[in-house]
This record gives C-alpha cells, structure tokens and sequence, in this order.
C-alpha cells in the first residue's frame, strides 16, 4: 500500500491558499500522467465526482469525457444542475444519459433492499461500460477515490459502480484525490468555484432515493419520496438547519392509510421524516426539530404532494435504528 499511503510532509488542506497549491500541484501531475489522451469519467453529481470532474477540465480541458447516467433516483434538480454547472458553465465534454425508463423496468416488483442495490450497481456497470465503448481514445478512467475510501478497503475502492468494468478495457486509473479527506475535498471544490449547493451536497446512498422508496420501487412512490425531500430541504435551508443537521431526507413505506382530504375519504401513502446528527455515521442522534416547523413541512407536503395524507418523524437513534431505513 506504499504508493497509497498519504505522505508525512502533505499539510491539512484548510484554506484557500493551501487548496490553490493543491489545484496546481494536481494539474501539473495530470498533464504528466494523460498528455494529450482522453480520460472518462462517471459524474454523479456527488462530491467527489464532481470536484475531480472540476479539477480534471482545469487541467485537460476537452480530453476529459464526463459521463452523467440518470438513473431516475436522483433527487429533485440534481441531474438537470450537473449538466447546468458542468456543460453550461465549465464548458465540459459532457455525455448525458437518459437511463430512467431502464433502471425502474429492472427494478420492477424487487423489494429485497439488497437486491436492489445490487441491480442498481450492475446495471449502472454496464450502461457505463456501453457508454465507454462508444468512445473512442480512452485510455484512462477518473476516479474520486479519497482517502478514507483506501483506508477502509484496503487500497481498493471497491463500493465504487465504476471499478465492476470488464478488464478489457484496460483503463489506467486518474485518481487526482486519493489522499485527501472529505473535509478537504470541499475546500477544493469551492476553490476550484462549484457551487455551494454540490460542494456541501449531503451523504447520498449510491443507490439514491431507490432505498428510500421503500419495498418495490413504483414510479408513483418514488416521485413522492422526491418531491416531499425537496420541500423538507428547502424548509430546512429556510429555517437555519442547512449545514446544522448532519443528514435529513424522507422515505416513503409501501403501505397506504385511509385520510381524511377535502371532505373526501383518501386513501393514500405516509412520508416518513428523518433529520440526524453524527460525527462517523456509527452513532448517529435525532436533531429536535421544532414543533411548528414540523407542522408547517407536515401541511406542505399533504398540500402539495400527490398521494400523502400523513407524514411522520422518525425519533429513533443509531443504535437501534440504522440511519438510512433500507
């Protein structure tokens, strides 16, 4: 693990300054590596991704191929700001795909949690794998590996979809951030000027809102997970929460309740609230979010989402309850 072992002299990244050095620093040593060859990489959306997706066009500009694979369990917004801020704004070489419809065919009637993982992480292997092979003088795959990410797997980033490629392919991996800590990776990130919004974007399950659409996924339940976790967001951003609570979201059980709506008898879904505190995700506590605040997010996303007639708030702790319900 020697060439993977973060060296004694490399300073915290902790300024702007300091991450500056970092940016030239990881350029000079991309040029040097690629020269004039492509590079692909899997953009997300996520942190990661998207701060070596920054660093990366800083450096080789055109010859980085971003692949962005929509899989239909990204949160509200999210694809449509990775093609805004990185083929609008950076100008990047950007291969969108509209993966929706083939995602949720596989996923039909799997209500197993891992095998939905599973599914999801296979078949983003192979629409990423059949998006590699169209291209063409690819010679090197980014990744965003980060350090924790060695630290924990022994110096193979193995949760990461893209690393399932066929060995045919042959890639020689970028990994311009594999030494640096999260907390440093957004330092980068706003240096290299990504919006606050993907910089201090929260923990997201690589299987996205698949796990919190809980059971089989339908397409029905799986636009109410996204539409209630988007208002839950912006009330929290309104109400001083943003960047205060560790990690917030909404899931969506499959099971119905009878209500009560506009003097008619409903029949409709429960959105489940969970709003968390922790400092490494092995222990985790419940943020107090005030009643009225509760009140005004329960009277919004019973007003404006179709197919709610309750919403809940979820007060177990990590341990016994694990933070993500799937």
């Amino acid at each position: 693990m020697e060439n993977n072992k973060r060296p004694d002299s490399m300073k915290r990244i902790t300024n702007e300054t300091l991450a500056g050095a970092f940016i030239d620093e990881q350029v000079t040593l991309v040029k040097k590596q690629v020269g004039d060859k492509k590079v692909l990489l899997a953009l997300s959306g996520g942190v990661d991704s998207s701060v070596v997706a920054a660093l990366l066009i800083k450096a080789i500009g055109k010859n980085l191929v971003c692949v962005h694979v929509n899989h239909g369990l990204l949160r509200k917004g999210e694809p449509e700001q990775v093609v805004e801020v990185f083929r609008n704004q950076m100008n990047a070489n950007l291969v969108y795909v509209d993966a929706i419809d083939r995602f949720l065919n596989k996923l039909e009637g799997v209500a197993e949690p891992e095998k939905k993982r599973k599914i999801i992480g296979a078949e983003f292997i192979r629409v990423f794998e059949e998006e590699a092979r169209k291209q063409e003088g690819i010679e090197f795959l980014a990744q965003g590996t980060i350090y924790p990410d060695i630290l924990e797997s022994d110096g193979v980033k193995a949760h990461h979809n893209v690393g399932g490629l066929p060995e045919d392919l042959k890639f020689e991996l970028v990994e311009p951030l594999k030494f640096l800590y999260k907390d440093e990776v957004r330092v980068v990130g706003k240096a290299l000027g990504l919006p606050d919004g993907m910089v201090y974007r929260q923990p997201f399950p690589g299987p996205g809102l698949g796990v919190r659409c809980l059971g089989a996924i339908t397409r029905d339940r799986l636009e109410i997970v996204r539409e209630s976790d988007a208002i839950l967001r912006e009330e929290f951003a309104k109400n001083g929460l943003e960047g205060k609570v560790w990690q917030y979201f909404t899931a969506v059980p499959d099971f119905r309740s009878v209500g009560v709506k506009n003097g008619k008898r409903t029949y409709a879904y429960p959105v489940i609230l969970r709003a968390v505190n922790t400092k490494d995700a092995m222990t985790a506590t419940v943020e107090n979010v005030p009643f009225e605040l509760l009140q005004h997010i329960t009277n919004r996303i019973t007003g404006e989402v179709e197919g709610v007639n309750r919403v809940l708030y979820d007060l177990t702790p990590k341990p016994c309850g694990t933070i993500e319900w799937e």
